[in-house]
């Protein structure tokens, strides 16, 4: 979608001016029911404060309801997700729905211990590794298969997209059933496949999905924007708290990455929603070991002075992970827009087939992501030794293959992630800055064993342990979410509540500052700001930009405007049918142009409509805007929002003969600023205030108007403190992918040639 598109969006302020009325409203009858009941307690008494009460509590329901469906759904998934994952190696005999953990619980899943009821596929290796291949592509292709013809929306991570929606911009059928339903089957089978996805993201999409579904069914939320609003944060909190297990984590996370206006009540309720979830998924107990996420484990050990040095390479590292990825990801979703549009599905199986084809040779991409982190995270004096991962003997070679299992992922997630499938890059991410993380711990104890008595291990007791590499890939999977992410307080949470212990915080809070500056140093943002910026969705940012611009620089100039008297329906509507407009300002006359008012397309025409039903109407009546100077204006806006007020506007317009009085619907105050005034002022009113749009004027005199829009096709030269990384600029991935698609294009017409030679010559 680019930014020419027209698209809605809501307008907070007009909707805020309608919960007023309604509010204002329900005092007006209970006053009313007081005065008619002269203070006495009735029955009538009784029941309204009784419903009082009941809408008073319905938003902690709802959430309490939301929040107990997202962690029933995500336990479902987490089941379903282990044992599609298991089922491509092998089956157990003693159950084909039991994944390799059941199926060999009285081993306590050690694979070493020789379970006779796990069975491979095959005893040769060639064979395995086929049919390896082989359920890659199949669960890839119905996954694929499913979004492409059901439900669309359901591809992708969904987190950009839910900013928009929580800033107002809407988005038709991206929270509906059938996204829910596809989105919840496919995700387990993407996860499966093994391609280097996640469903963290895709997590925080179908949580919102739930809050949609089941406020929606609420008269208080399905038509107050901005009380949906909340309940949309809230589910985001408990989506991202399901997924790890995190939600004090999945709070902050909603505050610092997905709302832009965030309040107490929100937060609140935001804490509930994820507080109930994570108690449902604690209860379903998905993984039988009393945590909530599989990667979960618990440090106890300290730390050192020393080790800061190669916390800042951490550091280092994921600043460096993310600007790489979030570059390179966006020239390849490029040219995936450019040539791959139409074959969302042939794209996602041949990415999988490789994946598969590629990972199955390295041990730390041949298992699930969550569970690669579990053992990466360990410590190997607990049982925590992996195919050798903890024996001196074999360090260098698992060196080598984390090093190539960081260099491989890494590829394949740019390549993957914004695939026509539900994929997420919190989980691949960690995956990648643990393995890096697990290479860096296992070369400091290398050598600490090598120069024991060097000065810098001079703190290190022989008899205990003095680095582990566990810790360095925990920290190496905080830096990578969070350089790709940009997000920092956030990810210290979500580890803290992984952990369970305070003793890391100090390095996990360097390791992410570290992060923070080299990507705040080559300028990047986030991946799914970067993504919004892509897909052109009219989001204005949380940073301040400063822009060498008045807001003239921007406003259009051109509008349609309407006269608040001398015009006919006919003329009305002529105008509602040619201007692709959101709304009309309303002024005395051409010549003057002086400001009367605002009103909106969808009002103006849902006023005429109904005004035809109550009488016949000829083009030729005439409308007014402005009342008469005898009429006391009324501002209400209830034309919108409750249909007794409706009505008896209705019948007011339609009273007088000859003339149709429209001005009940008018936005008699709208927002108006100077055109000198300097554009960063009106980011500031469209990010706090959230009007839907926002008229000039200079002394009196309509002037233009500006809407988000119009600031975002401000030329980024114009913007002082404007990112370096851009994805329209052309880079040597997107060269590269240009000439093997050439490659491909060619070979295939050579081919084709070739069949059509040989079929020529045999007839």
């Amino acid at each position: 979608m680019s930014l020419d598109t027209e698209t809605k969006a809501i307008d907070w302020i007009e909707d805020s001016i309608l919960e007023r009325s309604r509010r204002l409203r329900e005092a007006k009858d209970v006053y009313a029911s007081r005065q008619r009941t002269n203070g006495r307690i009735t029955l009538s008494w009784l029941i309204s404060h009784v419903r009082k009460l009941l809408v008073a509590s319905q938003s902690w329901f709802v959430v309490s309801i939301v929040g107990a469906l997202i962690g029933i759904n995500a336990a479902v998934i987490s089941i379903i997700t282990e044992w599609l994952s298991d089922i491509k190696m092998g089956y157990c005999s003693d159950g084909w729905w039991l994944n390799q953990q059941f199926c060999c619980w009285e081993l306590d899943g050690d694979e070493d211990s020789g379970c006779d009821s796990w069975h491979l596929w095959s005893t040769v290796s060639l064979a395995r590794w086929f049919i390896y291949v082989l359920f890659a592509a199949a669960l890839s292709f119905v996954a694929a298969r499913l979004v492409q013809s059901l439900a669309r929306y359901a591809a992708g991570s969904g987190i950009s997209e839910i900013k928009c929606i929580l800033s107002g911009f809407v988005m038709q059928g991206f929270l509906g059933f059938w996204t829910f339903l596809i989105k919840s089957l496919t995700l387990p089978l993407v996860i499966a496949s093994g391609l280097s996805v996640g469903k963290e993201g895709p997590s925080v999409h179908v949580a919102c999905a739930t809050g949609n579904l089941v406020a929606g069914r609420f008269g208080r939320f399905s038509r107050s924007q901005s009380k949906m609003r909340d309940i949309l944060t809230a589910a985001s909190a408990a989506g991202v708290a399901v997924a790890f297990g995190s939600p004090i984590g999945g709070v902050l996370f909603s505050i610092e990455e997905m709302s832009q206006s965030f309040n107490t009540k929100t937060m609140w309720r935001s804490f509930l929603c994820a507080l109930v979830a994570t108690v449902t998924l604690s209860a379903m107990n998905p993984f039988r070991t009393g945590k909530l996420v599989l990667f979960q484990v618990t440090y106890d050990r300290d730390w050192h002075f020393f080790e800061i040095m190669f916390f800042v390479v951490l550091g280092i590292f994921g600043g460096l992970y993310g600007a790489f990825v979030i570059k390179f990801n966006l020239q390849v979703a490029s040219f995936r827009r450019k040539h791959l549009g139409k074959h969302g599905v042939a794209e996602a199986v041949t990415l999988a087939t490789i994946t598969a084809m590629i990972g199955y040779f390295n041990r730390f991409l041949r298992i699930d992501m969550t569970e690669s982190m579990s053992i990466l995270f360990r410590e190997c004096e607990d049982g925590g030794d992996f195919e050798h991962l903890c024996q001196t003997s074999a360090q260098w070679r698992m060196v080598n293959s984390l090093l190539l299992a960081t260099f491989i992922r890494t590829l394949l997630v740019i390549v993957s992630y914004g695939c026509k499938v539900p994929a997420g890059i919190f989980v691949p991410s960690m995956a990648i800055g643990a393995t890096f993380g697990r290479m860096i711990g296992i070369i400091v104890k290398a050598l600490y064993r090598a120069y024991p008595t060097s000065g810098m291990f001079a703190v290190c007791q022989p008899d205990i342990p003095c680095i582990t590499p566990g810790t360095y890939a925990f920290l190496g999977a905080a830096a990578a979410l969070s350089g790709v992410m940009r997000i920092t307080v956030t990810v210290v949470v979500i580890m803290f509540e992984l952990t369970g212990a305070l003793t890391y915080i100090l390095p996990t809070m360097i390791v992410l500052l570290v992060t923070k500056a080299v990507g705040d140093l080559l300028g990047v943002r986030g991946i799914a700001e970067e993504a919004i910026r892509f897909n052109g969705y009219p989001f204005l940012e949380k940073n301040d930009h400063v822009y060498d611009a008045p807001v003239s620089r921007v406003m259009r100039r051109d509008m349609y405007t309407l006269r608040a008297t001398g015009m006919t329906l006919g003329d009305v509507e002529n105008y509602l049918d040619a201007a692709k407009v959101n709304g009309f300002p309303i002024i005395v006359d051409d010549e003057s142009r002086t400001l009367v008012g605002y009103i909106g397309s969808q009002q103006l025409r849902r006023a005429i409509d109904q005004a035809k039903r109550i009488r016949d109407l000829t083009p030729d009546i005439l409308c007014t805007f402005s009342p008469d100077p005898e009429e006391q204006p009324d501002a209400r806006w209830s034309a919108v929002g409750n249909e007794e007020d409706t009505e008896a506007n209705v019948l007011y317009a339609v009273a007088s003969p000859g003339i149709l009085k429209l001005w009940p619907w008018v936005n008699q105050m709208p927002l108006t600023v100077s055109s000198k005034l300097p554009l960063e002022v009106v980011m500031q009113l469209f990010k706090r205030m959230g009007p839907r749009v926002i008229l000039v004027e200079d002394f009196g005199m309509l002037v233009g108007l500006t809407t988000v829009k119009d600031v975002l096709h401000l030329e980024p030269h114009e913007q002082l403190n404007s990112p370096i990384i851009a994805w329209s600029n052309r880079g040597a991935l997107d060269g590269a992918l240009e000439e093997l698609w050439t490659w491909l294009a060619d070979m295939r017409s050579s081919v084709n040639a070739w069949y059509s030679r040989i079929s020529g010559r045999r007839r």
